[in-house]
C-alpha cells in the first residue's frame, strides 16, 4: 500500500456522494427530455417566433452539456480506477509518473463533478432562468439609500465574478447619496437559482459617515428577486365565454342621462 491509494477515496466514482448523486441524476429522464426538445427544435416553424426558438435551442444546449458531463464523469472515473491499479502494480520509477497522471485526471473530474452537482442542486423549475433583482432603500433617508447602493455594487461585482451579464433597467438616485431603488436584470444560466435566496430585508449596523456625531445607525433595504418570464406564445386569445360583463346605471339627482345609459 502507498500514499497513492488515498486517491481512490477522492474519486467522484467511488465517493459516498456519488451514490446519492446517481439517484439525483436520472440519466434516462434527461435523455428523454433532450429528445423532446430536439423534436421541438426540428419543427419547420421554430424560427417564426424568435424568443421561443432561442428558448428551445438554449434548452437543447443545456441538456446536451449535462449528459455529456455525466458521460465524461463515468468514463473518467473508470480510467481513474485503472490508473490506481497501475500505480499499485508499478515500480517506484513508474509510480511517480502514474501518480502525476492520477492527480491531473482527478482535478479535471472534480471540477466537472462540482459543476454538475451545482446544476442539479439548482433544480427548481425556474432556477436556470435569468434573474430580475430589485433593491429598495428602507426607512432612514440617506443612510438607507447609501446601504442600498452598497448592495447594488455588491451584486454587480458578484455578477462580473461569476461570468454573468448585468443590465440596470431602472434606477432612482438619492438626494445626497446612494439610491432609492434600482432594478437589475442578471443574465446567465442559473442566475435566478443562485440569487433567489437573496430576497428579503437586508440590515446594516454601522457608525454613520453622514452623522457628525458618528453615532450608530441601523439601515434596512429590501431585495426582491424574480425569474425572468419566458413568453412561449405572443398571441393571447381571449374566449368570450370566459368574460363576465356587468352594467350599471347612474343613481342620484340630476342629469339627463340618469337611468337611461348603461355603463
Amino acid at each position: 500500500m502507498g500514499p497513492w491509494t488515498n486517491y481512490a477515496s477522492a474519486s467522484p466514482n467511488s465517493s459516498r456522494e456519488c451514490g446519492t448523486f446517481r439517484c439525483d441524476f436520472d440519466l434516462p429522464a434527461q435523455e428523454r427530455e433532450l429528445a423532446r426538445v430536439r423534436q421541438e427544435a426540428e419543427a419547420p416553424t421554430l424560427w417564426d417566433d424568435q424568443a421561443d426558438a432561442q428558448r428551445v435551442m438554449k434548452a437543447v444546449a443545456r441538456l446536451e452539456s449535462l449528459i455529456e458531463t455525466w458521460s465524461t464523469l463515468e468514463s473518467g472515473s473508470q480510467d481513474l480506477q485503472t490508473l490506481l491499479e497501475l500505480a499499485a502494480e508499478a515500480d517506484e520509477a513508474e509510480r511517480a509518473e502514474v501518480v502525476a497522471e492520477i492527480e491531473a485526471e482527478l482535478a479535471t473530474l472534480q471540477a466537472r463533478f462540482d459543476a454538475l452537482e451545482l446544476s442539479l442542486t439548482l433544480g427548481g423549475p425556474y432556477d436556470v432562468r435569468n434573474a430580475l433583482l430589485s433593491v429598495h432603500a428602507g426607512a432612514g433617508g440617506t443612510e438607507a439609500q447609501d446601504w442600498a447602493e452598497m448592495l447594488l455594487r455588491m451584486y454587480l461585482r458578484w455578477t462580473e465574478q461569476h461570468g454573468f451579464t448585468s443590465e440596470i433597467l431602472a434606477i432612482s438616485s438619492g438626494e445626497e447619496a446612494g439610491v432609492k431603488s434600482v432594478d437589475l436584470k442578471i443574465s446567465g444560466d442559473y442566475a435566478y437559482g443562485m440569487l433567489r435566496s437573496e430576497r428579503g430585508v437586508h440590515r446594516l449596523v454601522r457608525m454613520s459617515p453622514f452623522d457628525s456625531s458618528h453615532s450608530r445607525h441601523t439601515s434596512f433595504a429590501l431585495v426582491e428577486v424574480m425569474p425572468e418570464a419566458e413568453v412561449h406564445d405572443n398571441t393571447i386569445v381571449v374566449n368570450p365565454d370566459d368574460l363576465r360583463v356587468d352594467t350599471f346605471r347612474a343613481s342620484g339627482h340630476g342629469g339627463q342621462n340618469v337611468q337611461k345609459n348603461d355603463t
